[in-house]
């Protein structure tokens, strides 16, 4: 890993632990363990940061997210696995980080809902496809618009005044939805696998 990337690895670590507009470039340097100086040769200025490790951030998934979805899983275990990742992630994931984005940086904000709209869209209908050939969902949904319900319900599940974060965790709400959405898109195939795994989750737990 180079020193650029370092700084934007580390940068997006603290911005998932700590939120972005109360984070300081003295405070990612200090982070860092480097001079602004030296923070300043790769970067313009905080909001040129912020831009930079949305997108990485942004890449990562995609990597992650193509490799799951090409692995060969029935559709109602690629979601499970997709939860999986994004559970981990949100483990630490600072509530004001959403808010932040959407008010203060406009341009990793566009990046973020083209991601949704584009990247999140296709995997879903992609998803949604795959489980209706393997029988798993049913063959009447209408795939554009419940992949366009799940991405409006996944920002929903961000919204503080929906859920907030003092009363509700990131990844508990991700994992009803989630549940949720298989339920409502299942067949009667699907219902009765969905139910086998989660008892078979259950069980592993204890």
């Amino acid at each position: 890993m180079d020193q650029k990337d370092m700084i934007l690895q580390k940068s997006m670590a603290l911005f998932f632990r700590c939120g972005i507009k109360s984070v300081t470039m003295d405070d990612v340097a200090r982070e860092l363990a480097i001079s602004k100086k030296t923070l300043y040769k790769f970067v313009n200025d905080k909001t040129d940061l912020v831009k930079q490790v949305m997108t990485v951030n942004l890449e990562q998934d995609q990597c992650v997210f193509e490799e799951l979805f090409t692995s060969g899983l029935n559709a109602i275990d690629e979601l499970f696995e997709v939860t999986k990742v994004i559970n981990e992630k949100l483990t630490d994931f600072h509530p004001s980080i959403h808010y932040d984005l959407n008010k203060y940086y406009p341009e990793a904000w566009a990046l973020y809902t083209q991601h949704k709209l584009e990247f999140i869209y296709q995997c879903m209908v992609r998803n949604m496809e795959n489980g209706i050939k393997e029988g798993l969902y049913r063959d009447n949904l209408n795939v554009s618009v419940i992949a366009r319900i799940y991405i409006t319900r996944m920002e929903d599940m961000f919204n503080p005044e929906v859920f907030p974060p003092d009363l509700y965790e990131f990844n508990t709400v991700y994992l009803e939805l989630m549940r949720y959405h298989i339920r409502g898109i299942a067949s009667e195939k699907g219902i009765k696998y969905l139910s086998k795994k989660i008892e078979t989750m259950k069980t592993n737990l204890l």
